[in-house]
């Protein structure tokens, strides 16, 4: 009788495929007991490489033109479009009705459409200029915050993974994201579309494993600039605000969004990783330099 080689799903840091730093590695099964697939079991120390690939990544990534972002997320859709089949082979493996699976993969693909849209347009949203009772101009602008620590959810392969990611890499942030422990497959498999649309390596990184064993480290990192955990149980919210406070964390929990539905995408998930910048300028500097008023 033939034994069944299962595929061994790497992990994405910097734009690269590395093994797990730790050797560990775990076999998620259905709920009818197949085994997937051999899981690599991330370390804090995988955590730590992929924040310093993150961290590299973000000047250049940050400063890149809105529209040039918009066209590698809308390349990523067209990416993922040509891989569809597989995605929803995946899905159905790990107990998903095909219906549901082709479903959530056209959901995936819109999504990412929709934020390659608002790349270049929610900056006009956001930004102001603000009345002042001097001769200044006063502007608000939103600017990216830097490295963003995503626990996708765990609940959804692709669908809940791709709505995290796609907000915060449209504003120009950079991610590590840990996938679904559970349902891992579309984790990986979607970090090769990513590795094969034009993004450039390191803005996102996707790990896999235990939240419970990295939880604390993506709270605790002090180059993580934002935590969002789509994580329900309190104890673990607790947890994660209570780390995030040395280097003063932003900390979001999507812990109750329906990812299927209207609240998975909004421009105010932009918003949530951006700092807003206000500027003062002198009128009479900008009159000058325009050639008058």
């Amino acid at each position: 009788m033939r034994l069944e080689v299962l595929k061994t799903y790497k992990i994405y840091i910097g734009g690269q495929f590395p093994r797990t730093e730790s050797g560990r590695y775990y076999t998620p099964e259905n709920k009818s007991g197949k085994k997937l697939a051999n899981v690599c079991l991330c370390s804090r120390k995988d955590l730590r490489d992929a924040v310093v690939a993150a961290r590299s990544a973000y000047g250049s990534w940050s400063n890149r033109a809105a529209f040039n972002r918009g066209q590698i997320l809308y390349r990523m859709a067209e990416m993922l479009e040509g891989r569809k089949a597989q995605f929803v082979e995946e899905l159905v493996m790990q107990d998903s009705a095909k219906a549901a699976a082709e479903k959530e993969v056209n959901l995936a693909i819109d999504r990412l459409i929709y934020y390659a849209g608002w790349c270049d347009k929610y900056q006009q949203l956001f930004s102001t200029v603000n009345p002042v009772g001097s001769p200044h101009f006063n502007f608000s602008v939103p600017e990216p915050m830097g490295v963003a620590g995503i626990i996708a959810p765990q609940d959804s392969s692709l669908l809940g993974i791709v709505s995290v990611i796609a907000p915060v890499i449209t504003g120009g942030n950079t991610c590590v994201v840990l996938g679904s422990e559970e349902k891992p497959l579309c984790a990986i498999t979607l970090a090769e579309v990513l590795h094969a649309s034009d993004l450039p390596g390191g803005v996102v990184n996707i790990l896999t494993g235990k939240p419970e064993e990295l939880n604390p480290w993506f709270a605790g990192h002090m180059d993580i600039n934002a935590v969002i955990s789509c994580d329900e149980n309190p104890e673990v919210q607790k947890l994660i605000r209570e780390k995030s406070v040395a280097n003063l964390k932003r900390v979001f929990f999507y812990d109750k969004r329906n990812w299927t539905g209207g609240e998975g995408e909004s421009p105010y998930l932009i918003l949530d990783t951006q700092e807003i910048k206000t500027t003062w300028h002198p009128v009479e500097n900008i009159a000058g330099a325009g050639g008058g008023y």
